[in-house]
C-alpha cells in the first residue's frame, strides 16, 4: 500500500482554507486517500470536516495512505502541496 509522510508547512496548520485546498486535490485524483497524525485514526482526505477535525498542526508529521495501485504520483502531488504554505497573506 503506497504511503507518504510528511511535515505540514502551512503556518496555521489543516484550518479552513489549506484543508479545503488539499481535499480538493484529493478529490481531483480520483482516489480513495486517508491522511492520519501520529496516535490518531485515519481520515478520509476526501472530506473537508474530518480533515480539518484531525487538526493538524505547523510542523506536525501526516501520512497519507492509498490502497489503490498506481496512487504514487498522486500522493507525491499531495505531499509537495502538503509541505508549503497554502494560506497566503
Amino acid at each position: 500500500m503506497p504511503e507518504r509522510t510528511v511535515v505540514i508547512g502551512s503556518l496555521l496548520g489543516l484550518h479552513a482554507r489549506p484543508a479545503t485546498l488539499f481535499v480538493q486535490a484529493v478529490n481531483e485524483t480520483g482516489l480513495p486517500v486517508t491522511v492520519s497524525r501520529a496516535d490518531h485514526k485515519p481520515v478520509d482526505a476526501r472530506s473537508v470536516l474530518a480533515v480539518m477535525a484531525m487538526g493538524a498542526s505547523h510542523g506536525e508529521t501526516v501520512t497519507l495512505t492509498c490502497e489503490d495501485e498506481g496512487s504514487d504520483a498522486a500522493l507525491d502531488g499531495l505531499v509537495e502541496m502538503l509541505g508549503k504554505e497554502l494560506d497566503p497573506k
